[in-house]
């Protein structure tokens, strides 16, 4: 990215706050540690973190829904 927050085609890119930032799989599955099938599967059951697919068809996950997933984690880890 160069110094106007463009990249290389020219489109305007919003910075991204640690709260909202778009995450993909490999990013999550890194983070967490498991293998690309496990993410896939959790996503089949709902029982992962929130995703959402975008129009070119990736899926991302905001950093703010992995935190609370993780949370919620710990939680059913402690009762």
């Amino acid at each position: 990215m160069n110094q106007n927050n463009t990249d290389q085609v020219g489109f305007s890119r919003r910075p991204s706050t640690t709260a909202d930032e778009l995450l993909s799989v490999n990013d999550v599955i890194v983070e967490l540690g498991i293998a690309r099938a496990t993410f896939y599967r959790w996503r089949a059951v709902r029982k992962g973190p929130e995703a959402l697919r975008l129009p070119n068809g990736t899926i991302r996950v905001r950093r703010s829904a992995l935190d609370r997933f993780l949370a919620d984690c710990a939680k059913r880890d402690r009762i």
